[in-house]
């Protein structure tokens, strides 16, 4: 029996640290686990969600490879392992990891999945296509494989892969409603690859009506116009000063298919940066503001012991960002919804500059409707209405974070940067506080794992082959106008 006065178990410690939104706390909890726990166990699952939640990167993978070695020792942990890892930017350990399963379960369609993905990653397409292939001929209605050689391969009239997608669209009936709308829009890609626009519109449309799920828009648009209303030049004010002098990140931004992902390896092409992603750190660091609101900031400073709290936000995500990238070099850091949290990035970050992206509204809705994002990760881009209504939120955000930091915030028009790179692309390096490199005006020669729907496009050299691109689905993208230009 424990003494009286014990402390209370971990679990409870750590709910009750969330409770006070006290990150470093759950984090230095999580370290006492990971020194003192068992090597083996169902519960590290749960240690590695604690971890991810708090944005500790190192004590993630390690609960996660304890999970792994759980006996019985199974496949799926094995593979959530190599794929955690692949996920943080390990993939050279998670290929090892994957190559150390037992011979038996090589060729099993999971395997070569994340094979296939990993491959994809780093550019090496003609590995992912036999290996999608080979994934394929093992089940040939699972839409998710079809869909990972569809966003590496360029189909043409008569190709086999287009015929047997047309063949097998029929009978998906009994597949998971996920795995129909991944079928569907790689059929989509295919069509429209072909030149076939108003088919590939109706596989889109299908697909995305299989994924569409009910989603609380009016609470999105609450969120948005809450921040635009509370985050004013006074109320900055009202938040204490942060120490945090920082420039490594270099944050990019702007709404899903407007260039960030191009602008991103423009950058990760310079010698003085060393990589960047779609990080989704900073909130961990965040999490002492409670719901993010600026009351919620101002709790945080009222109730911290701490003698600059927005420095160590700051700092906090600094650290995050050198578990996951190492601590050499600029970081860029194109985070999806980074629109919501500017006012608490710029000021705990008080050096930290953003370049936004801006692509004509059309063009950016086809792209975004014509991309499958997976469940829960985008949930307005299943409907030209709901992105619409994103889209307008965003515009409202740019002028609002243009207003208040026009010398932070440097604008970048897609359309002029694909049409003239070189100019714009010295005006991006001057802004992060770069020096000019040749090697930025070829990014598609910078060789790196890229995680993102534009795996193939990051891969091609510049071009204005996008602009225009919503001319071919005019037809098709009334909802749209109806509800952007309302």
């Amino acid at each position: 029996m424990a003494p009286m006065n014990s402390p209370p178990p971990r679990l409870t410690q750590v709910r009750e640290a969330f409770r006070r939104f006290d990150r470093r706390r759950v984090a230095a909890l999580v370290a006492e686990e990971i020194r003192e726990g068992p090597p083996s166990g169902i519960h590290w699952g749960n240690v590695e969600a604690v971890a991810n939640q708090v944005g500790e990167i190192e004590y993630a993978l390690e609960a996660a490879r304890r999970f792994s070695l759980t006996e019985p020792r199974s496949l799926e942990r094995a593979l959530h392992y190599c794929s955690m890892l692949a996920v943080r930017g390990r993939l050279d350990a998670a290929r090892d990891g994957l190559d150390r399963l037992p011979a038996a379960v090589q060729q099993h369609p999971a395997v070569l999945s994340l094979h296939q993905s990993l491959a994809a990653r780093m550019g090496e397409f003609e590995r992912a296509a036999e290996l999608a292939r080979r994934m394929i001929e093992l089940a040939p209605l699972n839409g998710h494989y079809r869909l990972a050689l569809s966003s590496i391969h360029r189909f043409s009239p008569g190709d086999p892969d287009l015929a047997s997608l047309q063949v097998l669209a029929p009978k998906l009936g009994g597949t998971p409603p996920d795995s129909q709308a991944a079928f569907l829009y790689a059929l989509g890609k295919a069509r429209h690859d072909c030149g076939d626009h108003d088919g590939a519109f109706a596989a889109y449309r299908e697909g995305a009506a299989k994924m569409r799920t009910p989603f609380d828009a009016a609470a999105m648009e609450r969120h948005a116009r809450d921040v635009m209303r509370d985050f004013t030049p006074q109320n900055l004010a009202r938040l204490a000063p942060s120490g945090c002098d920082s420039k490594r990140p270099i944050f990019v931004t702007g709404l899903p298919r407007s260039g960030t992902t191009l602008v991103e390896q423009i950058l990760a092409s310079h010698s003085a940066v060393a990589d960047g992603e779609e990080v989704n750190l900073f909130c961990c660091a965040l999490i002492p503001a409670g719901d993010f609101s600026l009351r919620g900031g101002l709790e945080y400073q009222q109730r911290t012991d701490s003698a600059d709290p927005w420095g160590d936000v700051g700092r906090d995500y600094l650290a995050m960002l050198g578990q996951r990238f190492g601590h050499e070099g600029r970081i860029v850091d194109k985070t999806l919804n980074h629109s919501r949290f500017l006012g608490f990035i710029l000021h705990a970050l008080p050096k930290a500059k953003v370049i936004w992206l801006r692509r004509n509204a059309e063009d950016t809705a086809i792209s975004c409707f014509r991309s499958f994002f997976g469940t829960g990760t985008i949930p307005w881009c299943w409907s030209l209405g709901d992105i619409a209504r994103h889209f307008r939120l965003e515009d409202e955000l740019y002028a609002h974070w243009t207003a208040i930091f026009p010398d932070r915030i440097f604008t970048v028009p897609y359309e002029e940067l694909v049409a003239d790179p070189a100019p714009w692309i010295a005006k991006i390096l001057a802004h992060a506080g770069l020096d000019p490199e040749e090697a930025t005006l070829t990014p598609h020669l910078r060789k790196r794992a890229v995680q993102t729907v534009s795996v193939a496009q990051v891969r091609e050299p510049i071009s204005t082959s996008s602009v225009g691109a919503a001319a071919r689905y005019h037809a098709h993208l009334q909802p749209f106008r109806d509800a952007y230009y309302r």
